[in-house]
């Protein structure tokens, strides 16, 4: 079995911070919740759509769920319906960055309305939001690096950093991350590199 590329990334930020709520699901939704992550793990985001769908109307509300739901969407890339359902997750837990983290990623990928511009505006105004995040200013460094706004990439990037629990993590992270390539040769430069 393959692991999704964008399962990969959404596996590396779950955590139970992340995923806070599920514990309070009833029985036995959180059982099809447990499966519904499993599958999505294991790369097959049709079989975890099909046990998200046996869940009864009260845990279908749930951030948590819909953050799951968010990555079985991108797994699929349904682009469009990963945009709609992390604007459900921005409604229903504002106070949670990742989704409007999650509404930036699928907005830059969605076909005929998507890109990178549209990203950008949808993720700027959590910026001031969120002012301790790492993930936000990251991504806005991404996107600032895309768009070949180097300087604005750059104060983003020197942002994440100062934010970043482990600094240096996001250094390493930042040196292999391709929308960061045109601020590599700075990142090494300033930025204690990874060794």
């Amino acid at each position: 079995m393959r692991l999704g590329k964008t399962v990969c990334a959404f596996a590396r930020t779950a955590s139970r911070r992340y995923f806070g709520g599920v514990h309070q699901l009833p029985h036995p939704d959180r059982l099809h919740y447990n499966a519904a992550e499993g599958w999505l793990l294991l790369g097959d985001p049709e079989s975890a759509l099909a046990e998200l769908r046996r869940l009864g109307p009260r845990a279908r509300g749930c951030a948590c769920v819909r953050e799951l739901e968010w990555g079985i969407h991108a797994e699929r890339a349904d682009w469009a319906q990963a945009a709609a359902v992390a604007e459900e997750i921005i409604r229903l837990a504002p106070e949670r960055e990742f989704g409007w983290v999650h509404r930036a990623y699928a907005l830059r990928r969605l076909p005929g309305h998507g890109g990178l511009e549209r990203a950008w505006e949808a993720l700027y105004p959590a910026l001031e939001l969120f002012p301790r995040s790492t993930t936000v200013p990251y991504n806005l460094a991404c996107y600032a690096a895309q768009l070949g706004r180097f300087e604005q990439a750059w104060e983003l990037f020197q942002r994440a950093l100062k934010a970043a629990p482990r600094p240096k993590a996001l250094v390493c992270m930042a040196l292999a991350d391709a929308d960061l390539q045109p601020l590599w040769p700075r990142i090494r430069a300033e930025a204690k590199p990874c060794t």
